[in-house]
């Protein structure tokens, strides 16, 4: 008895060799992007990545969107292992004009995907120090010092733009001026906000070493008088009639300090 015979229709026959090769890359592709996808989110949730950009605002806004993060990066290098199928796929197509295609987009198409993860990562490292400034800020009960967290955060997502801008070709010599003029500006609106702070903690120096007054001394300093409980690099407590004075300590080197004896 004869063998089965299939029977292949003409048109699939007229298929060039070179067209299913193709197809089979662009298959090849689409599972090496969705393999990719899978293992990057599972090593960036091993490696703890998502509780430590737990509560940024980046993460915040991509939960409200029902998607994460670590999701975002996973799916985008599925998406560059997809480009990169397409093109490749194309190119043994040997589609027409594919030479001037691949040294325009498919040597632009990595420095996008570079340009999109660096600024995705700046944009969270950002959150992440604007939350430690915050933290490391709280309790101070001081109005200038209340914009740092957003100088921090901003700060790292403008040099993350940066880096981002240059990876696609964009000239950032303007900006990189626009940089250092910022830089300069914070520079100097720190010196200016912290002055305050700064002499209190040379005078607290000062202070602390000489110890002209200590803890359980009688003082009138900075028209307040009371017993001294505390004296630190800022700060000196006073406690009198049941009220805590919290006096600086320029205030302290600036009015000077009478101890009283009686």
């Amino acid at each position: 008895m004869p063998p089965a015979q299939f029977a292949v229709p003409e048109f699939l026959l007229a298929v060039p060799y070179r067209i299913w090769l193709a197809l089979a890359v662009l298959a090849l592709g689409l599972v090496l992007a969705y393999l990719t996808g899978v293992i990057n989110r599972r090593l960036l949730e091993r490696a703890g990545v998502p509780e430590v950009i737990e509560g940024t605002a980046f993460e915040r806004t991509a939960r409200e969107f029902d998607t994460s993060t670590v999701r975002i990066v996973a799916k985008l290098s599925s998406y560059f292992i997809l480009a990169v199928s397409v093109i490749v796929a194309l190119t043994v197509a040997d589609v027409n004009y594919l030479e001037q295609f691949w040294s325009g987009v498919a040597a632009f198409l990595p420095r996008v995907f570079v340009a999109i993860l660096v600024f995705i990562v700046g944009v969270v490292v950002g959150d992440k120090v604007e939350l430690l400034v915050a933290e490391r800020l709280r309790g101070i009960k001081l109005p200038e010092l209340g914009v740092l967290p957003s100088i921090a955060k901003y700060s790292v997502v403008y040099v993350a733009a940066l880096i981002a801008l240059g990876q696609v070709g964009v000239q950032t010599l303007a900006l990189i001026v626009l940089l250092a003029a910022y830089a300069f500006a914070l520079v100097l609106f720190a010196a200016l906000a912290t002055k305050d702070l700064v002499a209190s903690a040379a005078a607290g120096v000062f202070l602390l070493l000489r110890q002209p007054y200590g803890i359980g001394d009688e003082v009138r300093v900075a028209g307040e008088r009371g017993v001294v409980q505390e004296v630190d690099l800022f700060v000196t407590h006073i406690e009198t009639g049941g009220e805590e004075h919290v006096i600086p300590n320029h205030a302290v080197f600036r009015d000077g300090i009478v101890l009283i004896r009686e």
